[in-house]
């Protein structure tokens, strides 16, 4: 088939004006696509490396061959690097830097690396498995029948290449037609793969066969969007950089299907809607998603901007770009760029998003956020992070999660993934997840009352697992966000047996930790951070080297705040972390009964009083149930009821004080 009668003929309508695009991305992206054009002569030259925004698998060192390309070659001893090769998302960059600069060696580069991958890796032979994983291949048909479109007018997309590209799509089709089982349907494998067969689809000449693959992937597409996405937006599998992968195939289906007309199920729209609100209240002031589980620090404003534009909420654009970036124009086309700057951005003042199905919750005003985390593990790509916070303030992260690292089955897999690489607690210094290898656990741990409410200037998470049961132990984390610059936590442990109980704090990497007499300290040139902590029963506290991963393949050496507690039976450990602005002071106060007159043993109500720069509190724990007849408690000369209560003392605030959870 002729370069001309192809693209007669191909329903793959993502690029609309190739001369406004360029001069758009030349306008508004000139240092992205300088960056894709330096990668695109790498490509030329057969040099690859893959540090792309969304590469999953990201590396740092180019590898070069100086002959043919071998598609099979694995540098080191992870398989990731094959499987990323054979996606081929840099034919993109070609196909990109070649509608900018009309330089024909990308275009024939394109072609002659297609050609040779075709009649090379063959999914007949055993060799190639790699290269054929059913991901892969579903990975491929986005990047294949996208990148061709840049290629339209090239003299390099000859006949030939036309007719092996037309062969091989049609073999990628009907092997991602037939490996649709229950894996696939809960796995985001699924996603991308008949995210893949949709594509293909529409990249091959239209009959009856074609019309099949794209209706069959259309039903596969809503039955898993349905199954594999919470009605909070999230996917299940509990890792923002998947739960995006799959969001930016969705966006892909809606805008296909709007453009062409097709009869695609109104849950995808509305479950895509959904994943994008999702990822905007995750969302960190820089723009980054978090690195919860399986994920990276990515800017992820394009997964909105491409949201706001096709759904027209402007409460996603206030999140995304101010018009649209680099990715998002290749893909929605330039006419799409003059709505999306049309499209008004709207800014909201909610403080506190609840995704209660999934168990996350993000405490969030203009330059200060923190995200509590009690849900399910999210198989695979999910770690061992139940109540775990993040906090960001004044420009940076100051806690963070470790982050992954790895895919291989080794020490390091499991340093990202256990519980000591999270800021939560742990019994014994054991994990309460324990990984069986790189994706099965041999022990878990169900979320347990996950809850979260906001009442005037102050915002309480909370929530507990079920992972010591066998040791006898239920840990349960409440946390007060009294304002922008005090968070109390409060880590209870019930128990009838004596252990130790351990919190681990991980603090930016680009600042110092330090413990003296008063405290920890961590300094950066943003921030000045304060933790106090005080227990009942003592608390033991010591630095800890330990390593940071943003992005897979990277390490950082970092420090770790660890905090332990040892007592026979119930324990309990307050964390005061103060950012900024005056010293901060955290005390034990008695808390008595206003009905029998006597004081409260500390595994029934405990209270503490808080003060720093301007702020003044007195917050109540209750442990378990107390009031009883009819009672009331009495706490550095506040009286109240409930299982969390505030009070503002630097308002001489001592009356029932701020009822946070009944």
């Amino acid at each position: 088939m002729t370069r001309e009668a192809y693209f007669s003929q191909t329903r793959i309508c993502f690029l609309d004006d190739y001369e406004n695009v360029a001069s758009y991305v030349k306008q508004y992206q000139a240092e992205e696509a300088d960056r894709i054009i330096a990668l695109s002569d790498d490509v030329v030259k057969k040099s690859f490396i893959f540090n792309l925004r969304w590469d999953m698998e990201r590396t740092y060192e180019a590898v070069t061959f100086p002959g043919d390309i071998d598609w099979l070659h694995q540098p080191g001893d992870d398989s990731e690097w094959v499987f990323a090769f054979n996606r081929m998302r840099f034919w993109i960059c070609l196909g990109q830097a070649y509608v900018l600069t009309a330089d024909e060696r990308y275009a024939q580069s394109f072609a002659d690396q297609l050609c040779h991958w075709v009649i090379n890796v063959k999914r007949s032979d055993p060799a190639c498995a790699k290269a054929w994983r059913s991901i892969e291949a579903g990975l491929r048909m986005e990047y294949w029948t996208k990148a061709m479109q840049y290629f339209k007018d090239s003299p390099s997309i000859t006949e030939e290449v036309i007719d092996l590209f037309i062969q091989s799509v049609d073999e990628h089709a009907q092997f991602l037609y037939s490996v649709w089982d229950s894996y696939h349907l809960m796995s985001n494998w699924g996603v991308l793969e008949n995210h893949g067969l949709f594509l293909a689809s529409l990249a091959l000449p239209e009959n009856e066969t074609t019309k099949a693959y794209t209706n069959e992937a259309l039903r596969r597409l809503a039955l898993e969007i349905q199954i594999q996405v919470y009605d909070d937006g999230v996917q299940w599998e509990q890792s923002p950089m998947y739960h995006n992968e799959v969001a930016h195939d969705y966006l892909d289906v809606v805008l296909m299907a709007k453009r062409l007309y097709l009869q695609a199920d109104p849950i995808i729209a509305e479950k895509t809607h959904q994943m994008c609100l999702a990822a905007m209240a995750w969302q960190k002031p820089d723009g980054t998603e978090p690195c919860m589980g399986d994920s990276d620090r990515i800017d992820q404003r394009d997964i909105l901007s491409k949201g706001a534009y096709l759904f027209n909420d402007g409460t996603l654009k206030a999140h995304g770009y101010t018009h649209l970036d680099f990715d998002c124009i290749w893909d929605l086309g330039y006419e799409a760029s003059k709505d999306y700057d049309r499209l008004p951005s709207l800014k909201d003042d909610t403080r506190l998003f609840v995704l209660s199905e999934s168990g996350n919750a993000v405490v969030k005003d203009s330059d200060f956020y923190l995200r509590f985390h009690c849900g399910t593990l999210g198989a695979g790509h999910g770690h061992s992070d139940k109540l775990h916070i993040d906090l960001y303030a004044n420009g940076e992260d100051v806690l963070v999660d470790a982050g992954r690292y790895t895919y291989v089955p080794k020490a390091e897999r499991y340093e990202f993934k256990d519980s000591t690489a999270h800021n939560t607690t742990t019994v014994d210094k054991k994990n309460f997840t324990i990984c069986k290898d790189s994706w099965e656990c041999s022990k878990l741990s169900f979320p347990l009352a996950f809850r979260a409410v906001e009442k005037g200037r102050y915002s309480a998470l909370q929530g507990s697992h079920q992972g010591y049961l066998d040791v006898g132990v239920l840990p349960k984390r409440t946390i007060v966000v009294l304002s922008n610059s005090l968070i109390l936590l409060c880590d209870a442990f019930y128990a009838s047996a004596g252990h130790t109980y351990e919190s681990y704090l991980h603090f930016n990497d680009s600042g110092s930790l330090s413990l003296g007499e008063s405290g920890a300290v961590f300094k950066s040139a943003k921030n000045e951070v304060q933790i106090k902590t005080l227990s009942a029963h003592g608390v033991v506290q010591y630095v800890k080297g330990t390593r940071l991963s943003r992005h897979y393949n990277e390490l950082k050496d970092n420090k770790t705040l660890v905090s332990e507690v040892s007592s026979e039976g119930f324990a309990s450990l307050f964390t005061l972390i103060a950012l900024n602005a005056g010293k901060a002071l955290l005390q034990k106060v008695p808390v008595y009964s206003n009905f029998k007159k006597t004081q409260f043993p500390v595994d029934w109500i405990e209270a503490v009083s808080i003060s720093h720069s301007s702020e003044a509190y007195t917050v109540v724990f209750a442990h378990q149930e107390w009031a009883t007849p009819t009672d009331t408690f009495k706490a550095n000369g506040c009286t109240g009821f409930g299982s969390l209560v505030v009070f503002n003392t630097t308002e001489s605030e001592h009356g029932i004080g701020t009822r946070l959870f009944c």
